[in-house]
């Protein structure tokens, strides 16, 4: 069985990795830091020789299709060679003068300038740009006043255009408009006419204005039509795309430089890095590290699905990478010191770069607001029972959803909808057996199994939906949590005669893990477990079990050694809550209900057979249930349902209208998306059976803050409602407590082993501090 190393779990597939290895040998080669430094604030900040260098290699056709003489490569190979200029920044304008003609010129190489200037770029003897921004904010190349008109065999050329690269370019191609038809048109820096003005930016790189007032030979207007703007509009998205791939590269740099700085650095006689503060917030660096890798692969997936979903994915991508790698960049700075402040250190060099690239094509700010304006209602896809069958990952996306959710429209209770709290047993149980005739209790289990094998992006769909339609929470233990464990560590028994139970309802579970005193401690637990011929005898305690009351049977850690260390005398064991000696006491909770319960054993007799994975083996399947049940706290059905209710409270108190709310609105999605993407990934390696690295834990913390947060938001924009336990009317019907969610959500940073004691096993197991 395959286990991952987690410092590359999200790294690029092997012909990705081929081609930035290759493109790192060649910045390594041609473009050390110290010719950064040197070059840095000088006119036009590159070299012509070093750009002819990277054309030799392919670098300026990389992106153009093989019918025109490109390579013709793949988008996420060329963010695999994007992601090394950002390990390495390069002074040579890559994407405005590499990627962007390359992405451009072919569309229009039956024009003979535009084929002989696709030629040049080739070779690298040309070096072209694009003119499209004029002001502040702007995302998309349709809203231009420069403008072009006819004067017999000549046209005449008139504009400004701001944010133009590269400074020291053969010429650009500008984007204007004759009458209303857009059209491209090439000039060159020694037009009559044309004056350029230089913009020195804060990493030492130039751009330029175009002042323009020329007349030009008509052969000079290389394009016209709404074609112009077609090209010209994906081409940006996909630079901004590739930009993406940059800033994760210098997130990827920055973190190395200061975690090797934490375990080398010496004070007061030890690594600074032993110092837990210093670890916890490395630990948030590292997750902020593999959240970019996620949702930069996961938009390269979904962009595939078509230009408008191109452009939804570059602005969410770009919105949230940029703000993340910027944030990661100034507390590299804090916990290098005050040599972090220095220009002699890189992180310095990686911190203006970054800041530089996320302002140009598109900031952070205004291309959220774009991703939340692309993004799809929910009755975009039809309702309705959708394709027969069961192969679920054989439909697409939409069919998928379709099916989900002419699923819930059939069956769920529309008295459960939306139930702003855990629902008991008798209340779920119809649901339940519901969902197990038709095969749909255990979405991720495998086929063998009694699951529905669902990918990641199809498990993702399935929860969206039923967040979306308000289905509750099932009593899911034995589904989410010893099902794993059996399907990994149990006997052949034990699978035959447990699993099918599960999946009817007939056995319903609750973990005993936490005890007195032995919260998070799992290893100081003390509930013994004796052996007497076929039996164990069981005495002690559990506590913090939730919905005991409902559950028939329970999976328990117990100690079966004293002898050794705490963690090698752990047991994992199967218990019949009917058996004589069990008490189960209810705990009322902060919110005044009855989710959790202690449990008590007094010579509690169990058949041996119940005993998984051996005797004194239970530590190890404890991890890996911790595995599991963390993937499970990682799953974004509790941010979805809290954006939900957020949505709700907004739709019945007209947030939408305030410009305030809405930036808010737009950085959750973000913050919800990013969680999706990272839950992705780690649920693809529990649905390969593949272990879990330790690195899962960073999921469990970015799912629940992400979760807290939100419904934090939901007080605070409800006013004076946020103090009250009245139900507001919601356009839904269903009703809304505010603060409901947010007392809800503060448990989840706790069960499963708190967050602070997933950050040291973060930082210890993955970063070795």
């Amino acid at each position: 069985m395959k286990a991952y190393d987690s410092h590359t779990l999200f790294g690029p597939l092997p012909r990705q990795a081929e081609f930035m290895e290759a493109a790192a040998g060649i910045l390594a080669q041609v473009s050390p830091l110290a010719r950064l430094r040197a070059l840095r604030g000088t006119s036009p900040g590159w070299q012509p020789e070093v750009w002819r260098q990277l054309a030799e290699a392919g670098w300026t056709s990389a992106a153009a299709p093989e019918a025109s003489g490109g390579l013709g490569l793949d988008i996420e190979v060329l963010g695999a060679i994007a992601t090394a200029v950002g390990e390495s920044p390069l002074p040579e304008p890559y994407l405005g003068a590499g990627v962007l003609p390359s992405l451009i010129l072919p569309a229009f190489d039956a024009h003979p300038l535009a084929a002989d200037l696709w030629q040049g770029v080739i070779s690298g003897q040309a070096v072209l740009g694009l003119a499209w921004q004029e002001n502040p904010g702007e995302l998309l190349p349709t809203s231009v006043s420069t403008s072009v008109a006819r004067e017999g065999d000549r046209i005449h050329l008139m504009g400004v255009k701001r944010w133009v690269a590269p400074v020291g370019a053969t010429g650009w191609l500008v984007h204007a408009r004759l009458g209303e038809m857009p059209t491209l048109v090439w000039l060159r820096p020694d037009d009559p006419g044309v004056r350029v003005e230089q913009e020195l930016r804060v990493d030492g790189s130039m751009l330029c204005s175009l002042h323009l007032d020329t007349v030009l030979p008509e052969s000079r207007m290389i394009a016209e039509g709404a074609e112009v703007d077609t090209v010209c509009q994906a081409a940006l998205e996909t630079a901004r795309l590739l930009q993406c791939s940059e800033l994760y590269g210098i997130a990827r740099r920055v973190y190395t430089l200061t975690l090797d700085y934490l375990k080398t650095r010496v004070q007061f006689g030890r690594p600074i890095g032993a110092n837990q503060a210093l670890q916890h917030r490395m630990v948030d660096a590292y997750i902020s590290v593999q959240v970019c890798g996620a949702l930069l692969a996961d938009s390269y997936r979904r962009a595939q699905a078509g230009p408008r979903e191109l452009a939804r994915q570059a602005a969410l991508a770009k919105a949230r990478i940029a703000e993340r790698v910027i944030a990661l960049c100034r507390e590299a700075v804090q916990l290098h010191g005050a040599i972090g402040y220095t220009d002699e250190y890189d992180i310095g060099l990686y911190l203006k770069r970054a800041l530089h690239t996320a302002s140009w094509l598109g900031s952070p700010r205004t291309l959220l607001a774009r991703h939340v304006a692309l993004r799809p209602a929910r009755d975009a896809v039809p309702d309705g029972p959708g394709a027969e069958g069961d192969d679920y990952n054989a439909m697409s996306d939409e069919a998928f959803r379709q099916r989900v959710r002419g699923f819930l429209r059939q069956h769920y209770p529309q008295a459960l909808r939306h139930v702003p709290r855990r629902l008991r047993l008798a209340e779920a149980r119809e649901w339940y057996l519901t969902l197990s005739r038709h095969g749909w209790l255990a979405p991720a289990w495998p086929r063998e199994h009694g699951g529905m094998a669902l990918s990641p992006a199809k498990l993702l769909i399935f929860f969206e939906e039923m967040e979306g339609w308000g289905a509750a929470r099932l009593p899911d233990q034995g589904i989410i949590n010893l099902g794993p464990v059996l399907i990994q560590h149990g006997t052949a028994e034990q699978k035959a005669y447990y699993l099918p139970r599960i999946l009817s309802g007939q056995d319903i579970w609750c973990q005993g893990y936490s005890e007195p005193n032995a919260g998070s401690d799992l290893a100081s637990l003390r509930t013994e477990a004796r052996r007497e011929g076929e039996h164990f005898i069981v005495n002690g305690q559990k506590i913090w079990t939730t919905l005991a009351h409902d559950a028939s049977h329970i999976f328990a850690l117990v100690r079966t050694d004293n002898s050794g260390k705490p963690q090698a005398g752990i047991s994992f064991l199967l218990i019949d809550l009917a058996t004589p000696g069990v008490t189960i006491r209810p705990i009322t909770n902060i919110i005044g209900e009855q989710e959790f319960c202690e449990v008590f054993f007094e010579n509690v007799r169990v058949p041996a057979a119940n005993l998984v994975g051996g005797l004194n083996q239970g530590w190890a399947i404890a991890k890996d249930l911790l595995g599991y049940e963390r993937v499970f706290a990682g799953s974004p059905q509790q941010s979805r349902l809290a954006l939900h209710y957020l949505e709700q409270l907004a739709r019945s108190q007209s947030l939408f209208e305030l410009p305030e709310f809405c930036q808010v609105y737009a950085g959750l999605l973000g913050q919800v998306a990013e969680l999706e993407a990272l839950y992705g990934a780690f649920a693809d390696i529990v649905r390969r059976g593949d272990l879990l690295p330790a690195s899962v834990s960073g999921l469990k913390i970015l799912a629940t803050e992400t979760y807290v947060g939100i419904a934090r938001e939901i007080v605070r924009w409800a006013d004076e409602a946020g103090g009250s336990w009245s139900r507001l009317s919601t356009d839904d019907g269903t009703g809304l407590i505010p603060c409901a969610p947010f007392l809800q959500s503060l448990v989840t940073t706790i069960y499963g082993g708190s967050n602070e004691i997933q950050r040291n096993i973060v930082a210890k197991a993955v970063l070795g501090l």
